[in-house]
C-alpha cells in the first residue's frame, strides 16, 4: 500500500496563518508522506536483523507519525470553524476532566508553550474516558498508549517562526480560532 498526502489547500487565507507559512508547511507534511512510503519499501528489501533494517525500523515511526500527526493537525482547521459546545459529549467530558472549556483551553495553552519543539495534544484514555493535555516531544517518542488523539497542536518551529518568529503565542491563538470544534469532537467516537 502507498500512501497519498492529502490536500489541505483549502486552508489557503486562513486567518493567522499565511499563504507562504501554510504551503511550507504542506510541502514538508507531504515530505513525511513520501518518506513513509519510501522507508516501508525499503524495509522489504532489507534483511531482517541487519544494521540498515533495524535503523529504518526505528525510522519508520518518525516518518509515519510526522504524516499522520500533520493530518490530524490540518484536518481540525477550518476557515469557517464551529465553535466549541459545551453540551456536547466533548464538551461534556471537558467539563468533568477540567472542570471548564477555559480551564482546559489554559492547560492546552499552557502545554504548547512548552520550551522545545513538538506536539500539545488532547489525548483520551479509552480505558478511564479521561482527557489528558500531553506535550510530546518528537513524533514518534512520548506518545500515551492506547490513547486517541482528539487535538493537537504543531509546534515545531516550521510551523510558526514564519508568521510569528519566536512567539508562540498569537500562533496559538489563530490555531484555537480556527478550530473545528465538530470535526474535533467526531474524534471522541473514532
Amino acid at each position: 500500500m502507498t500512501y497519498t498526502a492529502q490536500d489541505f489547500t483549502h486552508l489557503l487565507g486562513l486567518d493567522g496563518f499565511s499563504d507562504n507559512a501554510l504551503t511550507t508547511h504542506f510541502k514538508l507534511y507531504e515530505g513525511y508522506v513520501t518518506n513513509t512510503n519510501k522507508v516501508a519499501e525499503v524495509l522489504t528489501n532489507h534483511a531482517p536483523n541487519s544494521p540498515e533494517y533495524n535503523e529504518l525500523k526505528r525510522h519508520f515511526g518518525w516518518e509515519f507519525n510526522g504524516m499522520r500527526l500533520h493530518e490530524l493537525h490540518f484536518s481540525a482547521l477550518s476557515k469557517d470553524p464551529s465553535i466549541f459546545d459545551a453540551d456536547s459529549n466533548l464538551g461534556k467530558l471537558i467539563e468533568t476532566n477540567f472542570g471548564s472549556y477555559e480551564k482546559w483551553e489554559a492547560d492546552f495553552i499552557a502545554t504548547a508553550k512548552t520550551r522545545g519543539i513538538g506536539w500539545a495534544i488532547l489525548y483520551l484514555d479509552p480505558v478511564s474516558n479521561r482527557l489528558f493535555n500531553v506535550w510530546v516531544n518528537e513524533h514518534d517518542l512520548g506518545h500515551l498508549a492506547n490513547c486517541n488523539i482528539i487535538l493537537n497542536l504543531d509546534v515545531f518551529e516550521h510551523a510558526f517562526m514564519p508568521d510569528y518568529g519566536t512567539n508562540r503565542d498569537p500562533y496559538i491563538q489563530a490555531f484555537l480560532k480556527a478550530t473545528d470544534w465538530n470535526t474535533v469532537a467526531t474524534r471522541l467516537k473514532n
